[in-house]
């Protein structure tokens, strides 16, 4: 009777130790990850869209909008990403307060179908992880006052390792060959990296992998590989690969390795954004460092 007493008072102080936390709902997985490494043991995070998961193809559940009306912040991409958290949001009439993790990111304007948009991928960009971190941050310390110390200090030790992993990106990418600065990914998610280090990235599918590629614009892809002599192609975790392999088969290209474009890794070292970005980067070093 004594352990069923000591287990119930164990689990209660559980309960409510999760209940006490600030209650945080993310997006998807990367924005997640950050916010862990911020809000620490402070907050509970509920992801909405999971590792290895596709954020552009999203169908949010009855869970999903629970786990709205309980938060106190909400944690969003923004530049267009997720739509259908916009939607739920309005539709569940929820209290808590919603932030764009990529408030005063300078967006790339991209054509798509014919309409002029923002390209949300921009944590491909270090610099712009850094705006990220800290939006994170002051929403945090807005929400839960009482723990902005841990939150501010939790926020810099992040982003020194941020800097460093900046350091390491100039160096290896800014040392890729002229030649091998072409690179075709499975779908437009790795402008801003391209921007950054000068690398041009092609795709059969637009920013968006909800609409598939036609055959004539395979075909162009490929003829484009072949004319620009593109030494890899990179499939991505979240997309199938068929259609990679066969754009590679065509065009003479090797398969480079897999990059982790719109989420994290279910586990492993590509389970954290550091980790990502680490793995994309090595893993694009590797296949094209040499002429």
């Amino acid at each position: 009777m004594r352990a069923l007493l000591v287990l119930f008072s164990l689990l209660l102080s559980m309960s409510l130790s999760a209940a006490e936390k600030l209650q945080v709902v993310t997006s998807f997985s990367i924005l997640a990850d950050m916010t862990r490494q911020v809000g620490g043991e402070h907050i509970q995070i509920t992801s909405m869209v999971g590792p290895d998961a596709d954020a552009h193809t999203y169908e949010p559940t009855p869970e999903d909008a629970q786990a709205l009306l309980k938060a106190s912040v909400i944690v969003k991409n923004g530049l267009g990403f997720e739509p259908w958290l916009d939607r739920l949001v309005t539709s569940t009439e929820t209290k808590a307060t919603v932030i764009s993790a990529s408030r005063g990111v300078i967006p790339r304007s991209l054509d798509e179908d014919g309409e002029t948009v923002p390209d949300p991928h921009a944590w491909h960009n270090l610099a712009n992880a850094e705006l990220y971190i800290n939006n994170i941050t002051k929403a945090l310390v807005a929400a839960d006052p009482a723990n902005q110390a841990d939150y501010q200090l939790n926020a810099q030790r992040y982003l020194q390792r941020i800097y460093r992993l900046l350091t390491d990106a100039k160096a290896k990418l800014g040392a890729l060959p002229p030649g091998n600065r072409k690179i075709v990914t499975s779908h437009d998610a790795f402008g801003y990296l391209g921007q950054a280090y000068g690398i041009d990235f092609m795709a059969p599918q637009g920013l968006s992998t909800e609409r598939e590629p036609s055959a004539t614009e395979v075909a162009a892809l490929i003829t484009q590989i072949r004319q620009a002599h593109v030494k890899a192609v990179f499939m991505e975790n979240i997309k199938d690969s068929r259609l990679l392999k066969q754009i590679a088969d065509e065009s003479g290209a090797k398969i480079g390795g897999t990059l982790y474009s719109d989420a994290l890794a279910a586990e492993g070292p590509a389970s954290t954004f550091i980790g990502l970005f680490e793995h994309n980067l090595n893993t694009l070093y590797d296949a094209l460092r040499k002429p």
